[in-house]
């Protein structure tokens, strides 16, 4: 590997050099010569910037004496790369507190024995390194030109990396969401997997990181576009061995196959409008050819299942342009579908303005129920992504339907995933999967046939009526009950009332209602009654509330 940056130790085999001699600090050989600087002054904060080579003849630094060690400390605080002096006009010697304090600090002290022309010194030295940084900066084009040009072949980013595996000799991956995994040598296979797993149980991992494997360092490079981090390039080396020069043929690696991956993706996307159709024409349960399907979606099988998952935009920035709706739309179907895919689902989606649809399909054996889990990390990944200008988890409902085999029923799925959305919008249950709303999905049918409201009323009329007369809660009161499985001395406790009081009221709404509530029949009917009333009444809460921001 070439060198990024000029050392002590380097110039000192320039002809300039020939006869001086290091006589402190040889420890700190390797530091980085960035200028030279001719120093005869004491005030030196005011001319150095750090990373110099300090010239002087010791006019106004005494370093023949200890008083001199007070701008050694100043120089050494300043980071200089070292310091030439030229013995004989203004110093005999260098006293041997400043060498040893040199010495401490690994800070070089080279001394010429005869007068030099330090304008000679700086101006080679200047050559020298301006030549050296015009180099690089042209290999560093010649390693862009090449990335570029491996990256426009079939199978670029295996290219990129062999590239790079003959520049560094070391072992180098690149691992991303896709199944798919880049490696080179071939025999480290079991090294890119096990990487793979280790960054993705790492929520965050921190870029140019070193992870050790075995007795191997690899230092992880992310590889991003469009604001999302699609992968890490990993180089064998570990970071403290990597110069300024080696991170920057790195970086461009990485933009080359990130240009790759963007080019893919972009292929990837002009796909999304005929995906966006399709799944469209599914969940509205129009009739589809098995051909049309299967360009999305894989087919149909005994142990594919899928669900839909939605996700409901509550809120929508209408000073949006469509051109930047459209970038938006693009962005969010990419990062979904990565999304989906890394927790090991076939997404089909459809991004709207108001409502993004997702038909994830899974291979299983059996219990599909037990993927529930895999929705739910997606759901989080969503609610705190990075990337808070496409995704607000604030801003979002999600609502995951049923299990389904038939992609006929998907009409079906669709509507299951809006009656969870249902339920979490009236803050009735806690769930995201339609299987989980219980009762709620008997009542969603009759509220949508408009005999829900009859249906409360032929058993809680009486009761509502009294309670709005009266300003009394005995439907509070009969909640809390039936809630309790009937028992008096716990719902008398949670309502904060005797006993007495509690039997009076069960009397009274008794009586209201004409019914017994010891028989299980009656009970059943009217704890369904209860749930539809406050399902009507939250539904109802919503609704005005949407038609107060509409206005």
């Amino acid at each position: 590997m070439e060198k990024w940056s000029i050392q002590v130790k380097d110039v000192l085999s320039r002809d300039l050099f020939r006869n001086a001699v290091v006589v402190a600090g040889k420890g700190g050989l390797n530091r980085e010569i960035k200028w030279t600087h001719i120093l005869e002054l004491g005030d030196i904060e005011s001319f150095i910037n750090g990373g110099e080579l300090i010239l002087t003849t010791g006019s106004g630094i005494k370093f023949d004496s200890p008083d001199g060690l007070h701008h050694l400390d100043k120089l050494v605080n300043k980071n200089v790369a070292g310091v030439c002096i030229e013995l004989g006009t203004h110093i005999k010697e260098i006293a041997p507190e400043i060498i040893q304090y040199a010495n401490d600090h690994d800070l070089p002290f080279i001394i010429f024995d005869e007068i030099v022309k330090f304008v000679d010194i700086t101006q080679d030295l200047h050559t020298v390194i301006i030549n050296h940084h015009h180099q690089m900066l042209s290999q560093l084009s010649s390693f862009s030109e090449k990335f570029n040009e491996l990256s426009l072949l079939p199978n670029g980013t295996l290219n990129i990396l062999k590239e790079l595996y003959a520049h560094f000799y070391a072992p180098v991956l690149f691992v991303s969401d896709d199944a798919k995994a880049y490696y080179y040598p071939p025999m480290i296979k079991d090294h890119a997997q096990w990487m793979k797993t280790r960054i993705k149980n790492i929520k965050k991992p921190t870029p140019y990181t070193c992870y050790k494997l075995d007795k191997n360092y690899y230092t992880i490079f992310p590889i991003k576009g469009l604001g999302h981090t699609w992968g890490y390039l990993c180089l064998q080396i570990e970071h403290e061995k990597l110069d300024e020069f080696s991170f920057s043929i790195i970086d461009r690696a990485a933009l080359a196959i990130a240009q790759i991956m963007l080019r893919n993706k972009t292929i990837e996307e002009r796909k999304q409008n005929q995906e966006e159709e399709i799944v469209r024409k599914m969940l509205s349960g129009r009739d589809l050819d098995v051909s049309e399907i299967q360009k999305i979606l894989p087919s149909s099988a005994k142990n594919l299942y899928y669900r839909l998952f939605l996700i409901e935009t509550n809120t929508f920035n209408l000073n949006n342009k469509e051109e930047n709706w459209e970038e938006m739309k693009l962005q969010q179907a990419m990062i979904i579908r990565s999304l989906f895919r890394k927790n090991g689902f076939m997404p089909a989606v459809s991004v709207g303005r108001n409502e993004i649809a997702v038909i994830a399909a899974l291979y299983h054996q059996k219990n599909a129920q037990k993927y529930t889990n895999r929705f739910i990390d997606i759901i989080n990944e969503l609610k705190n992504s990075q990337q808070k200008d496409i995704f607000n988890g604030n801003q979002y409902t999600f609502g995951i339907s049923n299990v389904h085999v038939d992609y006929d029923t998907s009409h079906l799925s669709y509507k299951e995933a809006k009656d969870a959305i249902l339920i979490q919008n009236a803050n009735l249950i806690e769930t995201y999967f339609y299987e989980e709303i219980g009762v709620y999905r008997l009542l969603i049918e009759m509220y949508n046939s408009n005999k829900l409201e009859a249906y409360v009323q032929d058993y809680l009329g009486p009761l509502l009526q009294y309670d709005n007369k009266t300003k009394s809660n005995l439907l509070s009161t009969l909640s809390v009950y039936l809630k309790c499985m009937g028992s008096k001395k716990e719902t008398a406790n949670k309502l904060f009332i005797v006993r007495q009081t509690l039997y009076h009221r069960l009397e009274k709404i008794e009586k209201l209602l004409r019914t017994d509530l010891a028989e299980p029949i009656n009970r059943q009917a009217i704890e369904l009654a209860l749930s539809a009333y406050y399902l009507l009444n939250q539904t109802s809460q919503e609704e005005s509330h949407s038609i107060k921001e509409l206005k």
